[in-house]
């Protein structure tokens, strides 16, 4: 599930990558053509420029590093035993879970605001309390199933005194239009179902799959189709900030939940925020989530999604720790400056999460992840311009 929204005014790449490994320099020249990076790059140089996106875990980079014996006979004892049990009840969630929502959408036609968004997350009555009710009941339950026996939540204070002298802490909290949250994993979607039951950004391929179509339907995910020319499709943005107009205005109408960071990190890091989840002026709600491991990293990076669900499947015991920080409402200068508003938000959860701020985003992540994949000879091109 893709849970990002793009900046509309996005900056030159060349602001938003840090100096990269040494290129040929076949065209000294001509700075406008893309360059290739230098062959053979050594991964450790590249692991300390993009930190944000390496794992440490016991299972190696990749999550194919070498392990001791003892660490392999837990796991031929867990996938023969632990991981059958998980897999089997997982599915009987998801399937008790679809079911309620066929029922609750008998006869009941779907919203559709625009041509390629269609959801049930504005039905009213007992349908929608049996839905949001049963969905954060079974998240909790799946998450519970996948080892997270025990989430340790913070309700975090802030003093008057904080970083972001443009927020009125004055003012009495108001119902935020969106929720913000770190982005690390797959799993942050299961517990903000537990919690908030929010609305998503999904792919719009998401819909037509079969059980969970049905499901992100009902949560009122707003479906991406980037490659859609209509002149009717007002953009994802657009009919984001809508919803998260409209849940500020409305405590009946779901909140937006966002991952303005676009892409998901190693957990210890929080990258750039993209500014489209404060176009709104709402207030939002800022959540931080952090997964302590000792072993394996429920953090979904430069691993494949097969082994990653294999890998926390075999760990008996998993972790989450959650921070929740007062409601963010923001001032004139910010609802005027969404860029300072993102960056306000970004610097209190850094703060209060002990987060490492990061100025790297998803164009390093792909170099990093080719070069990890042996890809190192012909990583992507990258446009290299010098700053005016």
């Amino acid at each position: 599930m893709e849970s990002e929204l793009k900046d509309l005014n996005p900056k030159p790449i060349s602001q938003q990558q840090q100096p990269l490994p040494e290129p040929i320099d076949d065209r000294s020249t001509k700075d406008d053509y893309p360059l290739l990076l230098k062959p053979a790059v050594n991964i450790e140089e590249l692991e300390k420029k993009f930190a944000a996106y390496v794992r440490n875990d016991v299972y190696g980079t990749m999550g194919r590093g070498e392990l001791p014996w003892a660490e392999k006979f837990l796991l031929g004892i867990a996938l023969l035993t632990l991981v059958p049990i998980r897999v089997v009840v997982s599915l009987t969630i998801l399937v008790v879970y679809y079911l309620i929502c066929r029922v609750c959408t008998l006869f009941l036609a779907p919203n559709r605001e625009e041509e390629d968004q269609e959801d049930y997350a504005h039905m009213g009555g007992w349908r929608r309390a049996v839905i949001v009710r049963s969905g954060r009941f079974l998240a909790r339950v799946m998450l519970f199933v996948l080892g997270f026996y025990w989430i340790n939540e913070t309700y975090r204070n802030l003093d008057i005194n904080s970083e972001t002298e443009c927020n009125d802490l004055s003012e009495e909290p108001k119902r935020p239009g969106a929720i913000i949250s770190n982005h690390i994993s797959y799993l942050d979607i299961l517990y903000h179902m537990s919690s908030f039951f929010p609305s998503f950004v999904a792919k719009r391929s998401v819909a037509k799959l079969p059980l969970v179509g049905l499901i992100s339907k009902c949560l009122g995910c707003v479906f991406v189709q980037r490659e859609s020319k209509s002149s009717d499709f007002k953009g994802v943005s657009a009919v984001v900030n809508e919803r998260v107009r409209e849940a500020h205005q409305n405590k009946f109408a779901p909140m937006m939940m966002l991952f303005p960071e676009g892409t998901t990190t190693n957990g210890d890091f929080l990258l750039p925020f993209k500014t489209g989840a404060f176009l709104s002026k709402a207030p939002v709600l800022p959540v931080i989530l952090r997964y302590p491991y000792q072993r394996f990293s429920p953090a979904w990076d430069s691993i494949s999604g097969v082994r990653h669900i294999m890998l926390l499947l075999c760990q008996f015991v998993n972790y989450l720790e959650v921070t929740r920080l007062p409601v963010y409402s923001p001032s004139q200068q910010e609802k005027d400056d969404p860029k300072l508003y993102a960056e306000n938000v970004r610097r209190l959860m850094a703060r209060e999460g002990n987060l490492t701020m990061s100025d790297i985003g998803l164009a390093e992540k792909r170099i990093y992840h080719a070069a990890l994949n042996g890809s190192n000879n012909r990583l992507p091109s990258v446009l290299h311009r010098k700053d005016d």
